[in-house]
């Protein structure tokens, strides 16, 4: 093939193998969206090219291997992004036509200057032998070659001889000349250095490439793979194990396990002796990530290493692709298990059950006596802890005393708490409740529970010894413990070590700045001691560290962590907490506001007289100047009818904007001016308030709506002089419900929420410590929620028409007056659309104040009714 015609595919890279068309001559691949990493860096090996058309393209540089091409004589690269060319391309002698049009970016690699006389490498090639020195002094003829033997003649060599012995003297003269050569051609030489270094400064001024810097490290792959590797054909398996690839035997080819990673080579060669290679590199569903990651970094390294341009494919357990099943002819089996991860793993605590006869002696505050595992070991006299890691049993004999039952468990919490990290599970079990797992950590059940300690059993008494460094032997003197024999936490020093021989339990204590070899000898001289005397099967050396005791060993002190610290002020999930949540939810604290309980302790307020509230509300209503109401529809607010002013729905969020008038006060300077503008007076007293009402039901949407667009709208008409307050249903204040005149009426579900059939509304006029908190709150039409404090308003639709129908009127026995009174006027104003469609005001309500029975809804039963058609 001699020319190849890619152009207008939309092609992003070309492939490697087109440097295998070592005929081709034209190359033209117009019109795609090729870059620098797209052209392969191989095709310098077509030595025959001579087009290569790349025009409309994405390239910022050409590879250097194009300049390689020394047949080229056409390089179209027009219309592309190019930043430079490289300097190899002085080197296309050959070179007829280069179209570089339409990058603006390029910069041209500067052309090498020419050699100066006497530069290259004949510069250096000076032949300093004596003979051709005197022979360049002489103007001797040169020597003849091997070819032509001289003819000896002993008179023409006596007469070099006398003619070298007449010419020594001129040997002075011969350095003298080599030396000013020397000289002439070393200042030549720095001239020629120093241009260079100042074309080299330009040049080095020019922004570099990122990738120009880089270098191919030199690796060394012979500790992973051998010489061999992929010399012959064939398959190749190595498992990753300890993040190192191990070669596998040819028998256990194909057979994987589940929790590991291979890496697969496939070598095979064609007729005419080429090698290709296949990698892979095969992960297991339960593999760790270690062995993830090495696999995939190996097989990368092994491809470097043979050289391979092939690429490495993944391949993951029960999703292997068609080419990977080919390689083992689709005979692949997975195996459960694996080898260890190479990482150090944690592995979890390992705890030895052991249980403990709980007592209270006279001599300390509890004694824990450790006994067998086994059902022989209980007795119905006593309380019993037992410790199985995460899982801390109480068992509680029916003649314990509550002494210990207490005592035991609160062990079990300081265990629990300083040794398990709180993850333990604590069961206090009373005998004859027990559970399973409890028989089954003892062994099974038992036939009977008899006492079997003596009455007069009493702990031994502990010893404490401390281990001393003498003159070349170890010592093991008793410590004194003073008054009273008892052990206390002060006799134990931090430079010692000590042990502690229970009988039952031989402790070592070691303290933080106790040394090494003191150390070493207290293990070697407590596990001697433990064998030294006659003792239980259960009794065990323990080994403890200064600052991380055991609630075992300190229960043998008096005094020492007697009482767990408890914050009653937390709940359960602030007690598990951990240090950086604590102090964030501190910091949290200080910043909130202290509450102020001083209400509680004092005498209730006499609520608010009648005269008082409708004098407040005269006063607000005259301070307000006007009011818009609007209300959430959709994604936004939009005014709110004014026959809908007064009656809100509990899934539904308004907003009212108020004017109030604000009296100035003035000095009595400007008083006196009369000149002063009254519109400016007029512009100044006044301050807007934003109500924002959210019902119950309401999700905070509306909230959202409104800080993003109403209320920023708000804060450009008003700057400075508005205040933005909100409000729940139910949670008002009262300047806000004196602005409804005692006619706020609140509706269950949504403004345009219609139900399919009509049915019954109950609402209830309620007055929570003032007239002004008046509401007329809707409730569920049920006989059993009236009461005869309040005044209750019963709408009662006709079938299949909610705009007609009855409106009841309830009057308690026990209720005000003023709510009778008030109940009249809202029952009006209950249903202000039928209002508006009868064009006249609703039909007068009848009072009648003796009780009556009218079936409501549900059969329910009301007392004192009175009627209206509406």
């Amino acid at each position: 093939m001699e020319v190849l015609n890619v152009s207008c595919n939309k092609l992003k890279s070309l492939p490697a193998s087109l440097s295998k068309l070592v005929s081709l001559k034209r190359l033209y691949i117009n019109v795609n969206q090729l870059d620098f990493e797209g052209i392969p860096a191989s095709i310098g090996k077509l030595q025959n090219l001579e087009h290569f058309v790349a025009s409309n393209n994405n390239l910022e540089l050409i590879p250097e291997g194009l300049c390689r091409c020394g047949k080229l004589k056409r390089l179209i690269l027009n219309r592309n992004r190019l930043v430079t060319l490289p300097d190899a391309i002085h080197a296309l002698t050959d070179l007829e036509t280069l179209d570089i049009r339409d990058n603006p970016n390029l910069v041209m690699p500067p052309k090498p200057k020419e050699k100066k006389t006497g530069s290259g490498p004949e510069f250096y090639n000076i032949d300093f032998s004596l003979q051709h020195q005197l022979r360049l002094a002489t103007g001797a003829p040169p020597s003849p070659s091997q070819g032509q033997q001289p003819s000896k003649d002993p008179l023409a060599r006596k007469m070099r001889l006398r003619k070298v012995k007449d010419t020594a003297g001129d040997s002075d003269k011969v350095l003298k000349g080599m030396t000013g050569v020397t000289e002439e051609k070393n200042k030549r030489l720095k001239e020629w250095t120093k241009d260079q270094e100042q074309e080299g400064d330009r040049q080095e001024a020019k922004p570099r490439r990122w990738d120009e810097g880089l270098e191919r490290p030199q690796l060394d792959y012979s500790d992973f793979f051998t010489e061999d590797t992929g010399q012959t054909a064939g398959v190749t398996v190595w498992q990753i194990e300890n993040f190192l690839p191990v070669l596998i035997e040819e028998a256990q080819h194909g057979k994987f396990y589940d929790a590991d990673c291979y890496i697969i080579l496939k070598t095979s060669c064609d007729d005419q002796g080429n090698t290709d290679w296949m990698i892979f590199y095969w992960i297991g569903a339960d593999a760790s990530l270690d062995k993830k990651a090495c696999a995939a970094i190996h097989s990368v390294n092994l491809r470097n290493l043979l050289g391979a341009e092939c690429r490495t494919i993944r391949e993951e357990q029960a999703d292997e692709s068609e080419e990977f099943l080919e390689v083992f002819d689709h005979n692949i089996s997975y195996i459960e298990g694996g080898t260890a991860s190479g990482f150090f793993t944690v592995e979890d605590t390992q705890y030895t059950v052991r249980m403990y006869r709980v007592s209270i002696p006279k001599t300390c505050n509890i004694h824990l006596e450790p006994v067998p595992v086994t059902l022989s070991a209980l007795d119905p006299r006593f309380s019993f802890l037992l410790d199985a890691g995460l899982r801390i049993y109480i068992w509680a004999g029916h003649r314990s005393t509550l002494n210990t039952r207490t005592k035991a468990r609160l062990m079990a919490e300081k265990i629990n708490k300083n040794e398990r990290k709180n993850e333990a599970e604590i069961s206090v079990i009373r005998q004859g409740q027990e559970t399973k797992a409890f028989w089954e950590l003892l062994g099974g059940l038992p036939d009977e529970i008899l006492p079997h300690v003596p009455e007069d059993f009493s702990p031994p008494k502990p010893r404490l010894y401390q281990v001393c460094l003498g003159m070349g032997y170890l010592e093991l003197p008793q410590v004194e413990l003073g008054a009273g024999q008892r052990l206390r936490k002060v006799v134990l020093n931090t430079r010692n070590v000590y042990i502690l021989d229970c009988y039952s339990d031989v402790f070592v204590w070691l303290g933080r700045k106790s040394t090494r070899l003191v150390r070493a000898a207290a293990l070697k001289l407590s596990q001697e001691l433990c064998n030294m005397l006659p003792r239980p099967d259960v009794a065990m050396v323990t080994r403890v560290q200064e600052g991380t005791e055991t609630q075992v060993f300190k229960s043998k002190f008096i005094g020492w962590d007697d009482i767990v610290p408890v914050d009653y002020t937390k709940s359960a999930e602030e007690a598990h907490k951990g240090g950086p949540e604590i102090k964030r939810d501190e910091d949290q604290a200080k910043k909130e506001a202290k509450t102020d309980l001083s209400a509680l302790f004092m005498p209730r307020q006499p609520s608010m007289s009648a005269a008082e509230a409708e004098q407040l509300m005269e006063e607000w209503n005259e301070d307000l100047d006007g009011m818009e109401s609007f209300v959430l529809e959709g994604k936004k607010f939009v005014r709110l009818p004014e026959e809908e002013i007064g009656h809100f729905y509990s899934g539904d969020s308004y907003v009212f904007l108020c004017r109030y008038w604000v009296p100035v006060e003035t000095p009595e300077q400007e008083e006196q001016e009369e000149d002063a503008p009254e519109q400016q007076e007029e512009q100044e007293d006044f301050q807007c308030v934003v109500y924002f009402w959210q019902g119950r039901d309401a999700s905070n949407m509306g909230w959202l709506t409104f800080t993003f667009s109403l209320q920023k709208k708000f804060e450009s008409l008003f700057p400075g002089k508005l205040e933005v307050v909100r409000t729940h249903q139910q949670q008002e204040n009262l300047k806000f419900l004196a602005h409804f005149k005692k006619k706020f009426i609140i509706h269950q579900g949504h403004r345009k929420d219609k139900p399919a059939e009509p049915q019954p509304s109950l609402f209830q006029i309620r007055a929570n410590g003032s007239p002004l908190c008046t509401r007329c709150i809707q409730i569920p039409a049920e006989g059993k929620l009236l009461n005869s404090e309040f005044c209750y308003i019963l709408k009662v639709p006709f079938d299949n028409d909610e705009t007609n129908g009855i409106v009841y009127v309830w009057i308690g026995r026990c209720s005000e007056p003023d709510e009778a009174k008030l109940v009249e006027d809202v029952s009006n104003d209950i249903n202000p659309n039928v209002r508006q469609q009868a064009g006249t005001p609703a039909a007068s309500v009848i009072i009648n104040h003796a009780l009556q029975l009218v079936e409501i809804h549900q059969s329910s039963i009301m007392k004192g009714t009175h009627t209206s058609k509406v």
